[in-house]
């Protein structure tokens, strides 16, 4: 191994130094996790588009942002980048995305604006400390969840306790896209913190059912959704009476 490389996870790929993408002025390395056809969507600003078009329209610079799935990191570090928030702290289970996204940081100097975490965070009580997180062929596949019982490399990841995480960083604004993990989070955890969201909503994991049941929680919390920078399932919402 080079020194242009980055060590990975066991089972993950060997990340380079080498630029394969730029969104919005973030640096984006070279890892097997990039098709064409995602190069081609990162360079567009199309990858996560609507996340990243609501998280910019809402953020400001003295915001804290809770991310919760960092994905290749992309999101995240436009958000530090571009609206340049106090602070960035991100969660990612998925172990083999850990050295792409460490690369992305140190590619654009982001390491003392955005922290990442390789944990589950977990809201309300009787947390375990460690989950199950499902290993798939595509990063995009991989999840807490295992519907339909497909093959997967199961690996366990350690927990974090999102009250706690909450105290610590006093987050004002929640960035989230976890493959359907964002059901049960919503269920158990206190939106009193946030005064925007943007989220990914998955039906395919819980049918339409229960992205219903996601919109009807952040309603019931007191969040509006923008509609110029939402669909139907990817919200950006702000508290109602607070300002974008």
């Amino acid at each position: 191994m080079s020194d242009t490389e980055v060590a990975p996870h066991d089972a993950g790929p060997v990340v380079t130094q080498e630029v394969a993408a730029t969104c919005l002025g973030v640096k984006v390395p070279q890892s097997s996790f990039l098709t064409e056809t995602r190069i081609n969507r990162i360079n567009a600003a199309r990858y996560e588009g609507q996340e990243i078009a609501g998280a910019l329209h809402v953020i400001r610079e003295d915001d804290r942002v809770l991310e919760v799935g960092a994905g290749l990191g992309v999101v995240g570090a436009v958000i530090a980048t571009n609206a340049k928030p106090e602070k960035v702290l991100s969660f990612e289970a998925n172990p083999e995305l850990v050295p792409v996204i460490h690369a992305l940081h140190q590619m654009n100097d982001l390491g003392d604006r955005v922290e990442l975490r390789n944990q589950v965070l977990f809201a309300g009580t009787d947390r375990p400390d460690s989950m199950e997180f499902h290993l798939r062929n595509s990063f995009l596949g991989s999840s807490l969840l295992n519907e339909g019982g497909r093959p997967s490399r199961v690996v366990e990841i350690p927990t974090a306790d999102m009250g706690e995480v909450v105290a610590e960083l006093q987050p004002t604004v929640l960035v989230m896209d976890i493959e359907g993990g964002e059901l049960a989070l919503l269920e158990a955890m206190d939106l009193s913190a946030f005064r925007a969201i943007v989220i990914e909503f998955h039906p395919e994991a819980y049918e339409v059912k229960g992205m219903r049941r996601c919109k009807t929680i952040l309603r019931e919390a007191g969040f509006q959704k923008l509609d110029e920078v939402s669909s139907r399932t990817v919200w950006t919402c702000t508290r109602e009476g607070a300002a974008p």
